[in-house]
């Protein structure tokens, strides 16, 4: 029987509309900002998908664009007037940004309770002793996706393929925070393969179109795929979709899976910034 598809289109439509009835009860509008430094594409895609959520639960949000030849310390100035702004509830710098910013010195500029996106080293330093404040959006929507299949994630082997601060570290501190036994994966990591086909849960974050295929995964092993890789106008997963879905028991597709939940996380989070601040 052929996996069961995770659908975090669906899933991420609950959530919003769950979100737009807090903000009706909200005295004030809330806001978030998008710091879009350059041209790149899809990072111009990403924030407008960001900005019609924020439209359709009733965000305002506020667009900064700005050059890619920007000095780094008017970028740093940017971001400390969006912290002073009222309006402003939550601010997210997409990334990556241009090779001459120092992209780690950007997000620790932004104040733990406006970062929207769950990066600051503060907030992930109080993930990690379990003191979740404002938790990174991606792993967030991603544990939201393995509860959905009903499947309890105590006890199970989660192996996370990546390591990256933005999601594979953080996913696994959350999966341990869920009971589960975490092995991080990375280009150093020697039989890869052994390590997957025993996973309950695998997670893939690295990037690699069609890494992860069938002969990779256990028999009705829970399968998400982060990684996304644009090739001409179509976007491809880490995980070989049509192969890897003859053996897992559940899985995301790319697109329609991680993606639309981590957008939902981020207006999520900026909710929850708002009660951080008061």
């Amino acid at each position: 029987m052929p996996a069961k598809i995770i659908d975090g289109t669906a899933i991420a439509r609950k959530i919003r509309e769950n979100i737009k009835k807090k903000v009706r009860e909200l005295s004030f509008t809330p806001g978030i900002a998008f710091v879009l430094v350059g041209n790149n594409p899809a990072s111009q895609i990403y924030v407008e998908h960001k900005q019609r959520a924020c439209r359709e639960v009733g965000f305002f949000s506020k667009n900064i664009r700005l050059e890619g030849n920007i000095d780094e310390l008017e970028l740093l100035r940017v971001v400390d007037e969006l912290n002073q702004e009222n309006k402003i509830q939550g601010i997210i710098v997409q990334l990556p940004l241009p090779s001459h910013i120092n992209s780690q010195l950007i997000i620790d500029s932004i104040l733990p309770h406006k970062d929207a996106d769950g990066i600051n080293p503060i907030n992930i330093g109080n993930m990690v002793v379990g003191n979740n404040l404002i938790t990174p959006a991606t792993p967030k929507g991603v544990i939201k996706l393995i509860e959905s299949t009903g499947i309890t994630i105590d006890g199970k082997h989660a192996v996370v393929l990546g390591r990256s601060n933005i999601v594979g570290k953080p996913l696994s501190m959350l999966l341990l925070q869920k009971n589960a036994t975490v092995s991080i994966c990375h280009s150093h990591t020697k039989n890869i393969e052994e390590l997957t086909k025993s996973a309950d849960i695998l997670v893939s974050a690295i990037g690699k179109p069609k890494f992860v295929t069938a002969d990779m995964v256990k028999s009705g092993a829970v399968v998400i795929d982060v990684g996304t890789t644009r090739e001409g106008s179509k976007l491809i997963g880490d995980v070989d979709f049509e192969e890897v879905r003859k053996v897992a028991g559940y899985m995301t597709p790319v697109p329609g899976g991680v993606g639309p939940m981590t957008i939902a996380m981020l207006l999520e989070n900026t909710l929850e910034c708002i009660g951080l601040k008061r």
